[in-house]
């Protein structure tokens, strides 16, 4: 964070100093939400949640060296006093962004990929200047923010994740950073029940484009009809990237090793170069064209690109992590989060991984898919059934659709798969734990409120490789 004093900040949010706070003391970052990651020079702000009131932890953050608090109400420290706690972070990361010499904001929003992509761009801009990029999926009215003001006077390049719950949210997001360049992954079935509709979603991805200068790049999936219909939403400069012909930055004679993972021919208007990526699934080459357009965009040579692309190892946890135990069983931790259509990629890139290898899968049903949702539940249930696997494990409570699909599924085929419904991710993790045999494979993978990473974690224990 570029140094503030008190009394700047208190300015920029419409605060109050108040605590005895001295108007020149400086806050020279990292700003926290949590008070154990409070550094000599912090800015901690009390955010009260659900279940935690950060104004209960004022005093200890101060203790351990926070410059002032930023709250909404009193508290017997230094503090900056405001009226909504979440809207005056906003209001700081967006005057801290104005006054970053030489920043260029990069905005990327999506269904489904939104992580992996920022992480690889991320990587590739780093070949070029200082950049800052959230870790993991920061990208909310808090995370964004916080995201922002880790940025300083030496910050090139800012990559940011933009996620929207609700219209209106990604347009936000996007005030308090204005992008440069946004790129539009995918629209997909994520928050339906939110939305409503996927025309819905797509407005709301949309909002990512609106906000483009007319000097700026909009980078699109000319492969999603409803993403290439952005362009008509923005005055800026459009890239395409995706498999279609027309695509500036297109995958050519995309393979898949015998680990699922892809390799292909990068193609763009000054030239091709082959990337072998390290990330699991096919699906991650929508995800690896999309940051090659952005970072060709900046001006990267291909062979840059592809170079990068092919040395990038996953970065945010829980996302298509494959780990291989001592004994050759393969664990498949993808349990960060799930709808339909990161369900589908995650159960085509166990098939490719698994290869004749015997496969099991652990999932929960998924959330916010409004009146669809029994109906959506159930397809993954029968995704699953017909996935030929040895064992299948549905967890929690609201799993009789899924487990309606997948018997349906598995019935229809005559298959051997034996469904099972599981009340929990302990007792998952215990029952396929008795069933692995050497050289099996095992998906983990559902919505982040179902806490299945605990399934692979009891099934790696200690042995990580």
């Amino acid at each position: 964070m570029i140094p503030l004093p008190l009394a700047r900040i208190a300015e920029i949010t419409s605060g109050a100093l108040a605590g005895m706070a001295d108007p020149r003391a400086v806050v020279r970052g990292p700003v926290v939400i949590d008070s154990r990651a409070v550094e000599p020079g912090s800015l901690f702000v009390a955010i009260k949640g659900d279940r935690v009131d950060g104004h209960d932890f004022a005093a200890q953050a101060v203790e351990a060296g926070a410059v002032a608090v930023l709250a909404s109400r009193p508290v017997d420290v230094p503090a900056v006093v405001v009226g909504d706690a979440v809207a005056a972070l906003a209001a700081l990361a967006t005057a801290v962004c104005a006054e970053l010499p030489s920043v260029t904001v990069l905005g990327v929003t999506g269904s489904a990929g939104k992580t992996t992509t920022k992480d690889l761009l991320a990587r590739l801009t780093a070949r070029i200047g200082p950049t800052v990029a959230p870790v993991g999926s920061l990208n909310n009215e808090i995370g964004h923010p916080l995201t922002v003001l880790k940025a300083d006077e030496d910050t090139r390049y800012l990559v940011l994740e933009l996620s929207a719950r609700y219209a209106g949210d990604i347009a936000h997001l996007a005030r308090v950073a204005p992008p440069a360049i946004g790129v539009v992954l995918n629209v997909g079935t994520a928050h339906l029940g939110v939305f409503g509709g996927k025309e819905a979603i797509a407005k709301a991805k949309g909002e990512l484009v609106e906000a483009l200068p007319a000097d700026g790049v909009a980078v699109l999936n000319a492969d999603d009809p409803l993403v290439a219909a952005m362009a008509r939403r923005t005055d800026a400069r459009i890239t395409w990237y995706g498999r279609a012909e027309t695509a500036t930055v297109r995958a050519e004679g995309v393979t898949l090793d015998d680990r699922g993972r892809a390799a292909f021919t990068l193609r763009t208007p000054s030239g091709a170069a082959p990337v072998a990526l390290r990330l699991y699934g096919e699906h991650a080459v929508e995800n690896a064209l999309a940051a090659a357009a952005a970072a060709y965009e900046l001006g990267l040579p291909v062979a840059t690109i592809a170079e990068e692309l092919s040395e990038a190892e996953p970065r945010s946890r829980w996302r298509m992590e494959v780990t291989d135990r001592d004994d050759g069983v393969t664990v498949i931790n993808d349990a960060y989060n799930a709808n339909p259509d990161s369900m589908r990629a995650a159960f085509g890139a166990l098939d490719a991984l698994a290869g004749g290898r015997r496969r099991f899968a652990v999932i929960a049903a998924l959330r916010e898919l409004g009146e669809e949702s029994a109906a959506l539940n159930e397809g993954v249930g029968r995704l699953a059934g017909g996935a030929g696997l040895e064992g299948l494990f549905v967890v929690g409570p609201d799993a009789g659709p899924v487990l309606a699909g997948a018997r349906a599924a598995v019935d229809g085929a005559s298959a051997v798969t034996r469904v099972t419904h599981v009340a929990d991710a302990e007792e998952a993790g215990a029952a396929l734990s008795a069933l692995l045999a050497p050289g099996d494979v095992v998906l983990v993978k559902g919505p982040r409120a179902a806490g299945l990473e605990r399934v692979a974690e009891a099934l790696l224990g200690g042995d990580r490789r």
